[in-house]
């Protein structure tokens, strides 16, 4: 298990974001073509988000692995549940389900 505090914070960074997402890079300048795709859906639904950029911490970039036990990144984060890596937003885009989890989220300012 890693480091109790990489995990407190990523917990806190979780509890604290209504749409988290833990990608490769920035939304302006993304460092992945997954990380691209998980940013540009978030942009078309239009709804306000938070990134980590794990490139930049290596302790949150092997952390957040364990913290959902998932292999990969991106990290989709929505009112504190893992929702999943680009592929499964992928999915849940054309099924409409990404649509209905942002509901309630409040629209990105511009």
């Amino acid at each position: 298990m890693s480091d109790p505090t990489v995990h407190d914070r990523i917990a806190k960074l979780v509890a604290d974001h209504p749409v988290l997402l833990f990608m490769k890079g920035t939304p302006l300048f993304p460092q992945c073509g997954f990380s691209s795709r998980a940013v540009a859906m978030l942009d078309r639904l239009g709804v306000a988000y938070d990134s980590v950029d794990v490139l930049q911490d290596m302790e949150i970039r092997q952390g957040i692995k364990e913290f959902s036990d998932w292999p990969t990144i991106p990290q989709l984060y929505v009112k504190g549940e893992f929702v999943g890596g680009s592929d499964i937003m992928m999915e849940m885009w054309e099924a409409g389900e990404l649509h209905q989890l942002m509901d309630d989220i409040p629209a990105r300012a511009e």
